[in-house]
């Protein structure tokens, strides 16, 4: 009997050993996973995604994601090439290409690409003036994207996006730059009052060449003018009269002068 049961326990043993071999020999990954199998700690090659098997004791199995990952490069100080400080901090996107040289080519790809980000931010932002580091954020943000891709590359690594996310300007200097938006609202609203004033003038001195050649044309301008005079209720209204209508009146008051300065003369 104590045989029998001792067999029985080395039994249970063995399937307990075989069932823990097994499941360390079964590995599943999903579909955005793939594991890289170290063999006696030379690399084979990257499996998966689904169902995969390792001689136990002997494979080891490294997973790696390859989905797009969104790390934030923390504000960076710069000085900018016209001698500005600003903090400037940033979002990049990347993902892994190359599982077996992420693995291998460096310890924590995630972390290397956080800071080579912060370096190569300092270096393109610091080569730039304020104004374009404002005004041309798309420029500048190729141009990190076009060296972090490069030096990431041996890592298996592809940087997709890099994006400016905030440019903190000191105070000083967004007080000066608010008087010089200021300043340039002012000028275009007097170039513009300039340029109406101009089209204005020009507009008239056509209308009194037209009604120079036309002297009929004032006529109908004076009945315009009635006409919109009388359709608002008012309580006055004006006439305007032509000064040629007072000619005859002037010459006559001329012509009784004349005659009164030569009967004084006379008498």
């Amino acid at each position: 009997m104590g045989d029998f049961g001792m067999s029985i326990y080395g039994f249970l043993a063995l399937i307990i050993f075989l069932v823990m071999i097994l499941v360390n020999a079964i590995r599943i990954l999903n579909e955005y996973e793939r594991g890289v199998v170290f063999r006696l700690g030379r690399v084979i090659k990257a499996k998966g995604p689904g169902l995969i098997f390792l001689i136990p004791l002997i494979d080891k199995l490294q997973k790696v994601s390859l989905r797009l990952i969104a790390a934030d490069v923390p504000p960076q100080d710069v000085i900018t090439r016209d001698n500005v400080s600003v903090k400037v901090n940033a979002v990049i996107y990347f993902r892994v290409v190359d599982p077996v040289n992420s693995v291998i080519s460096v310890e924590n790809f995630v972390y290397a690409t956080s800071q080579l980000a912060q370096t190569t931010m300092r270096s393109i932002c610091g080569q730039a003036d304020l104004d374009d580091l404002l005004s041309e954020r798309e420029k500048i943000n190729s141009q990190i994207q076009e060296i972090l891709d490069r030096h990431t590359d041996p890592w298996g690594i592809k940087v997709s996006v890099v994006e400016l996310k905030h440019i903190d300007l000191p105070e000083v200097m967004q007080r000066a730059m608010a008087r010089q938006a200021e300043a340039e609202r002012e000028r275009r609203a007097k170039v513009i009052g300039a340029e109406g004033e101009f089209q204005a003038a020009a507009r008239l001195a056509d209308a009194a060449k037209i009604i120079q050649e036309h002297p009929v044309a004032l006529q109908l301008r004076y009945m315009q003018t009635l006409r919109e005079v009388a359709s608002d209720k008012n309580s006055t209204t004006i006439f305007p009269i032509p000064i040629d209508m007072f000619k005859p009146f002037i010459s006559m008051a001329e012509m009784v002068l004349k005659q009164n300065e030569q009967n004084e003369k006379k008498e």
